[in-house]
């Protein structure tokens, strides 16, 4: 722990931790596994959807543009199963987003009714927290972490350890078979042969 350098001395992050603290980290999650689903997109079509978005329409396109819809995308087809959703989310930057939040929950809901003509009305609380006091956060940084390595890097050993784990990943922009992306699940298993490395 090295309080000074903010290495693991109030919570546990991928990509800060030390490799002996990672291994450390990896164990627990493989003895402890999670549900986890996980909506993505790639930085190089990012890229020129903002440039496509800037020429158009004379306006750039946010961080939170882009993180709103992936959770619009994401709680779609989850927010009905349970009696009541308690959501937790990451503070990001120094300006609330609840609000932001909510409505992209609200969005999910409403695609959902239009697309399957049912109900999703199942009370939803928004908790923006911070990961250093939401071990949950903690856990889906590992998670979403070991996933950027490989895709990012074509690195799937991190992954590989979690593998069994991860119920879903949509990949919205690997388009080689459908327009709204590939479906990752069990049976349709992601692998670094399969997934479209991105370029950029």
């Amino acid at each position: 722990m090295q309080t000074h350098a903010n290495k693991t001395a109030l919570m546990f992050h991928a990509k800060d931790d030390l490799p002996e603290v990672r291994r450390e980290v990896f164990k627990l999650l493989v003895e402890n596994p999670v549900k986890v689903q996980v909506v993505i997109r790639r930085k190089s079509v990012l890229a020129n959807l903002a440039k496509q978005t800037f020429s158009i329409m004379r306006r750039k396109l946010s961080a939170n543009d882009i993180y709103d819809d992936l959770v619009k995308r994401l709680f779609r087809n989850l927010l009905h199963k349970a009696d009541s959703n308690n959501i937790y989310f990451s503070k990001r930057g120094k300006k609330n987003r609840t609000n932001a939040l909510a409505e992209a929950i609200e969005k999910a809901k409403l695609n959902f009714e239009k697309k399957y003509d049912k109900k999703s009305d199942k009370p939803v609380k928004i908790i923006s927290s911070s990961p250093k006091d939401e071990i949950g956060l903690q856990i889906i940084d590992y998670y979403l972490w070991a996933l950027q390595r490989m895709f990012e890097r074509k690195e799937d050993r991190y992954f590989e350890l979690l593998r069994n784990n991860y119920r879903l990943i949509i990949d919205l922009d690997d388009k080689r078979s459908t327009k709204y992306g590939v479906y990752y699940s069990n049976r349709n298993k992601v692998s670094l042969k399969k997934i479209m490395l991105d370029q950029g």
